[in-house]
């Protein structure tokens, strides 16, 4: 359980700018567009799971080719673990939900923010891979706890808000991390 958890927060937080971007809500509160009078709607936070987990996987991947230090390595191999594992635990959640939101089984595996990130690291190696990397990763979990918080707290499908109860203490923790991270590589 402990390993599912932190899988599922890194995907999400890496989603989260996705999810913001992609929302016609014109609120830019705290903690973003898609985020309405303290409310995410479940058809966001489902499709937005799906797509962060899969740039946490794909980064992280290339985190583990490129990085030039052991600590992002290590941290990259963390979130492909958890990652993969929060995949499984966010499936069972949606099949347990009330919701009819739905997410789409074909199509880009990526939103197109994401896959531009993702295409960013792409370009770079070494120690301005390490930069960029945590960067992306900061923001990404930062965005991932205000979504996820913001969901526990108000969302609309039990199942999917208990999803995110579970699932914050593991993007606090993973947010921590890379805080740590920056620290260290600044």
């Amino acid at each position: 359980m402990k390993t599912l958890l932190p899988l599922v927060a890194v995907a999400l937080l890496a989603g989260a700018p996705a999810a913001f971007a992609q929302s016609n809500d014109t609120n830019t509160d705290a903690v973003g567009p898609m985020v309405t009078d303290n409310k995410v709607d479940t058809q966001t936070f489902v499709t937005t799971v799906p797509n962060a987990n899969m740039f946490e996987i794909e980064s992280s991947k290339l985190a583990q080719e490129k990085s030039a230090s052991a600590d992002v390595k290590a941290f990259a191999a963390d979130m492909i673990k958890d990652h993969t594992k929060a995949g499984e635990d966010f499936k069972a959640a949606l099949s347990q939900g009330q919701t009819t939101a739905s997410i789409k089984p074909a199509g880009p595996a990526l939103q197109p923010k994401e896959q531009q990130m993702l295409d960013e690291l792409k370009g770079v190696s070494g120690k301005d891979f390490d930069a960029k990397y945590i960067k992306m990763q900061t923001d990404a979990h930062k965005e991932a706890v205000a979504l996820f918080s913001t969901y526990a707290n108000s969302g609309d499908d039990p199942a999917m808000k208990e999803f995110a109860k579970k699932t914050l203490p593991v993007l606090k923790m993973h947010e921590k991390h890379v805080k740590d991270l920056a620290v260290a590589h600044q």
